[in-house]
């Protein structure tokens, strides 16, 4: 029998549901209306629905809300928590990637991880920073990278598996944080709000940096926690192993990882879980251990580190404040409002409870707010802490189907944002034109690809480097044919530019090779595939007919990638 009770409890819940139901789609409608302020410089709101129409993406909406319910009343076993939670990031990253290499220092890592492929992991140590440039790179990334071309082959394939095992991986840490400050509710659902930022299923795929680091930081800061509570020397040595590949990874988990002294100082505080003495001594050891690695390893290159420092101060710096993005693009269109308005409510909620525990995560926002860091790109590392303050505020949710509904609504939202306007506007980016320009060289006969690039009048970077990026999706050996008549001088535009790094990239001596012949077909990378070829080159290509061309392009970026590919015929 149906009690009073019973039909105001279920009135109560859906209440609850139509309200969140509404807010996300308001939400939705609301950045839509709003999307001229989004200005991110890969996945701004305003250029993605250039390419889709908001309509169909509202529908889809409209059917995830739906579906939200369903998956809202899945009953989980705490103990696979984080089976669930890995898989579940790795199959929705998985979507994505048929996407093309949308950032051209990809062309940077791929050139260093080939190094390895081609030479050895001892070569690529001593190179590395000489012969094999480095730009402001740290090496452990590309020292994985190549590992997986020299063991597995050459295939942006493996890449992306690695990439997304990392990802997932950092979920998964995520989890395990938020147990070990708190519970398992704030530690799952602190992985699962990571799903709930589609900039970053736009980054998951790409062969570059910050997936890794975000992983290798976040696997330090675990590592470190839990031997503070547990010692043992075992765990002494690998938190210092983890933080030493932390610091290996990027400059900016540096900063970073002074969230390590704040655990300490908390841990302390509280007296959690031990004396503080016990602490402080685990964390001097571990400090000493990873202090001594790091020094070694710096004193080894110290000119490079010294040269790289130098430049991040004189030119990234001084940079990021030219190619800033507002906090209002990176915490309302590329992460959830709702994680945002979560992560701001923790604030209050933590401060009531006097919760020390809450710095260790709050640590890292408040070093990018307090420091301005206005780069998505370089903020990345602190997701995760974001989505763990979301969490914590979730848990005064007391009706646990209820915060299941809300979070999937998120997910939910995030990646149909994903999935139906970020991806289909990536791929129109130009770099794609590299993508398919790959795939039809691995269908012809000739093995020798042989590769001209040829330079606009006003050039917003060096197409040198869109030759490894071509590479990496091509099994066909690449000969790349220099024309040194159409090199300028370093000007003040270029020294101030974001592409800089493009005029100091130097091809590889593997990519040089004889003459052309007739037995290799021609690749010509350029601004625009429909321009009159220069004269050297027209002659270069007597008894050439052009097979194929690549022109897509999204109408938004400067620097252009268009590919048109010749096969000799006689004719």
């Amino acid at each position: 029998m149906v009690t009073m009770a019973d039909r105001r409890a279920v009135l109560k819940n859906n209440y609850y549901v139509f309200i969140i139901s509404l807010l996300t789609l308001c939400t939705f409608i609301t950045l839509y209306v709003s999307r001229e302020i989004d200005d991110n410089r890969l996945t701004s709101w305003n250029w993605v629905f250039q390419h889709v129409h908001a309509q169909w993406i509202f529908l889809v909406l409209l059917a995830g809300v739906l579906f939200s319910t369903v998956i809202a009343r899945i009953s989980l076993q705490p103990r696979y928590s984080s089976v669930i939670l890995f898989v579940l990031a790795f199959l929705t990253s998985a979507v994505f990637w048929s996407m093309p290499e949308t950032i051209i220092d990809t062309s940077r890592y791929f050139t260093q991880a080939k190094h390895i492929a081609l030479y050895g992991v001892s070569s690529f140590f001593h190179e590395w920073g000489t012969g094999l440039h480095a730009w402001t790179d740290m090496p452990l990334t590309s020292f994985l990278y190549g590992l997986i071309f020299r063991f597995c082959g050459e295939n942006r394939m493996f890449i992306q598996i690695f990439t997304t095992l990392l990802f997932s991986l950092t979920a998964v840490l995520t989890y395990e944080i938020g147990r070990e400050l708190w519970d398992r509710d704030t530690g799952f659902f602190g992985g699962v709000l990571l799903l709930g930022m589609p900039y970053l299923f736009s980054q998951i795929p790409l062969m570059l940096v910050d997936i890794p680091s975000m992983f290798f930081l976040f696997l330090s800061i675990f590592v470190f926690i839990k031997t503070l509570r547990s010692g043992g020397t075992v765990r002494i040595v690998v938190a210092a192993i983890t933080i030493v590949l932390a610091f290996f990874v990027k400059y900016s988990t540096w900063l970073m990882l002074s969230v390590l002294p704040v655990v300490t100082c908390v841990f302390v505080l509280e007296h959690w879980p031990l004396k503080p003495g016990r602490i402080l001594y685990r964390t001097l050891i571990i400090g000493a251990v990873s202090g001594v690695v790091i020094g070694a390893i710096v004193f080894f290159k110290l000119d490079l580190f010294s040269s790289q420092l130098d430049l991040l101060m004189t030119y990234q710096k001084p940079g990021l404040k030219r190619w800033t993005e507002s906090f209002i693009s990176t915490f309302l269109f590329q992460i959830h409002p709702f994680i945002t308005a979560s992560a701001l409510v923790s604030l209050y909620v933590a401060f009531k409870k006097r919760d020390l525990r809450y710095l260790i995560i709050f640590w890292l926002v408040l070093l990018v707010i307090i420091m301005q860091i206005k780069r998505i790109r370089y903020i990345v590392l602190v997701f995760p802490m974001v989505a763990l303050m979301a969490s914590y505020a979730l848990q005064k949710i007391g009706r646990r189907d209820i915060k299941k509904y809300l979070v999937a609504c998120i997910v939910t939202t995030s990646l149909i944002i994903g999935i139906f306007g970020f991806l289909p506007f990536l791929r129109q980016i130009s770099m794609v034109n590299l993508k398919h320009a790959g795939s039809y060289l691995n269908s012809i006969t000739e093995t020798d690809i042989a590769v001209f690039t040829v330079l606009p009048e006003d050039p917003a970077g060096n197409f040198d480097v869109t030759v490894p990026i071509l590479d990496l999706f091509t099994r066909k050996n690449i000969v790349y044919v220099p024309d040194d008549r159409r090199r300028g001088e370093q000007t003040e535009e270029i020294e101030t530019s974001s592409l800089r790094f493009t005029w100091e990239y130097e091809i590889p001596s593997y990519y040089y090779g004889d003459a052309f012949g007739k037995n290799m077909a021609i690749v010509v990378i350029s601004e625009d595939a429909g321009r009159e070829l220069p004269a050297y080159l027209s002659e270069q290509l007597s008894g050439y007919q052009l097979a194929k061309v690549y022109d897509t392009y999204e109408g938004i970026f400067r620097f252009k990638t268009m590919v048109r590919i010749f096969r000799y015929t006689g004719e």
